[in-house]
């Protein structure tokens, strides 16, 4: 796999964790808010979405306005974009 394609597959890993948080955003909210720390928080994220730490940091570090349909619509937008780069999907 070359560095190109590297790049896109994690940024299709981060859209992907950063929807599939939209579509639970109550779970995910609820699982930040009974996380004793970041660390903490950033493990049960992965683990609710079965993402990785890249993922569930991004999840984290999202922004609570960018948890509408609108941009939920654009990250999965973008999401698509990504895939139709990779040879062999994701």
């Amino acid at each position: 796999m070359d560095e190109d394609e590297r790049r896109i597959r994690d940024q299709l890993m981060v859209a992907d964790a950063l929807v599939q948080a939209i579509d639970r955003r109550d779970e995910v909210f609820q699982m930040i808010e009974d996380s004793e720390d970041v660390d903490e928080a950033i493990r049960r994220v992965g683990q609710l979405l079965a993402v990785g730490a890249l993922g569930s940091r991004a999840v984290l570090d999202q922004q609570a306005r960018r948890f509408t349909r609108d941009q939920r619509q654009a990250i999965a937008s973008h999401a698509e974009e990504l895939r139709s780069k990779l040879p062999d999907g994701p």
